[in-house]
């Protein structure tokens, strides 16, 4: 990656085979940094441990979690930005994106990222970014299997890229970029 670069990872719910092929991916990418946006905390440490990742790591729980010692919200300082992460489910994402986007402004955040929908894409919100990187685990689009990577070139908007995880076997996964979604 040319930029500081933040990966954006959510919703494994135990697909710890196609959450190694991302983080690999991440460790010949040189990725900076890695956010999990909940729904799958447990899988996280034996993903990082088979796949040799060891970047910085910030995880959110999901509403399938069960780690009490993981928020459900928090905030991270990046590359001169700050990004609001939540796994989505208390603001409603399913619905409306306006709460999430407003809460970020409100914590002076210039990003949102969030899970939960299982569905990749962003959108620009009152000059908020609000991203959600899809599943990793279980897709819910035509997407398939996906995650984020946010760029931050100084002065710049963020360089936004999704990334697919495809599979031919548990151990053949090759990671492809999303031209559309």
């Amino acid at each position: 990656m040319k930029f500081p670069c933040l990966m954006a990872v959510s919703d494994t719910h135990g697909n710890i085979a196609s959450l190694e092929a991302a983080l690999r991916w991440g460790v010949r990418r040189k990725v900076d940094t890695l956010v999990f946006l909940g729904d799958g905390t447990g899988d996280i440490a034996p993903a990082c441990a088979s796949s040799g990742f060891s970047a910085p790591l910030k995880m959110i729980r999901g509403n399938t979690d069960m780690d009490t010692g993981v928020p459900y919200a928090d905030l991270l300082e990046f590359a001169g930005h700050i990004f609001f992460l939540s796994h989505g489910h208390l603001s409603g994402v399913s619905q409306d994106l306006s709460i999430i986007a407003s809460v970020a402004q409100s914590a002076g955040a210039d990003a949102a990222l969030y899970g939960h929908t299982h569905i990749p894409g962003w959108q620009e919100i009152d000059g908020v970014l609000v991203l959600n990187p899809g599943s990793a685990g279980r897709p819910r689009s035509a997407a398939g299997a996906s995650f984020a990577t946010i760029e931050c070139p100084p002065g710049e908007w963020f360089k936004l890229r999704f990334w697919e995880i495809r599979s031919g076997s548990l151990k053949d996964k090759t990671i492809k970029e999303i031209s559309k979604l």
